[in-house]
């Protein structure tokens, strides 16, 4: 599903027209970026978290050189799955 898709099935869902679902979308990932810049963590009940985690500076290989390089500790945003949400995909269709 892309971002289009989601803007119609939230629009569908919730009874609200295509403009102001897709106003809720963009408000929806907006929020989470800005938590995400400040560090902070997201956490959704059941549904999953949202968080940042830091990669600590390794060696590696540039690939056309093969020359070894460092590459920089990073922020990496992460999320982890909540139990209902785990659960709801592992049930199998009948």
């Amino acid at each position: 599903m892309n971002k289009t898709e989601l803007v119609n099935f939230v629009a569908s869902k919730a009874n609200l027209s295509q403009k102001e679902s897709h106003h809720a979308v963009d408000s929806f990932l907006h929020t989470i970026t800005e938590t995400l810049k400040k560090k902070e963590t997201i956490s959704l009940i059941g549904f999953g978290s949202f968080s940042v985690q830091t990669r600590a500076a390794r060696s590696g290989r540039h690939p056309k050189t093969g020359e070894e390089i460092t590459i920089k500790a990073a922020n990496i945003p992460a999320f982890k799955a909540g139990k209902i949400l785990k659960e709801s995909v592992q049930k199998k269709k009948k």
